[in-house]
């Protein structure tokens, strides 16, 4: 349990779950714009018909909306794990020398490097696997969506950069 506890702490889950609200919003959009006949009230997890519904005109039932939504979330959950690891990994050698930043697993030793590199890769592995299942469009963009993710941690160190070199 204390590892799982460590790699929560690595990837800073609860930072997931107050993220999580957009992934949401996102999805219930998409939801709406692929079936208008779907609409969601106030009760968020109830899914309104209107009154002159036709059940011909719906392609995507409940089950289907409720199983691609765990997907979705899953799918959050994975890319945010994999950029926030792989992130950790890639400054480990900064944090050791920042007093504030040495208490984290990695450079603290509670996680070894290769094993959080090994859980980036484990991560991204598992989101292209359920972006397979929510649909073809989500699957071939992938990779897109993970460069971005990932190149984070590259962009910062040009941001910094930018800033120390223009003075701003």
């Amino acid at each position: 349990m204390t590892t799982v506890k460590n790699y929560l702490s690595l990837i800073k889950f609860s930072h997931t779950i107050f993220a999580m609200p957009f992934a949401m919003i996102g999805f219930f959009l998409a939801v709406r714009m692929i079936e208008p006949s779907f609409s969601v009230l106030p009760g968020w997890h109830t899914i309104v018909l209107p009154n002159n519904f036709d059940e011909t005109a719906i392609s995507l039932s409940t089950k289907e909306v409720i199983v691609k939504l765990c997907l979705v979330i899953v799918c959050m959950i994975l890319a945010r794990s994999a950029a926030m690891a792989f992130n950790r990994y890639l400054d480990r050698h900064f944090d050791a020398k920042n007093p504030r930043t040495a208490i984290r697993e990695i450079p603290a030793g509670i996680i070894k490097a290769n094993s959080a590199l090994w859980f980036t890769v484990i991560s991204c592995l598992l989101f292209v696997g359920c972006c397979f299942f929510i649909n073809s469009v989500c699957f071939f963009l992938s990779p897109v969506a993970l460069l971005v993710v990932l190149g984070y941690s590259y962009t910062k160190r040009f941001t910094a950069l930018c800033h120390l070199v223009l003075g701003l």
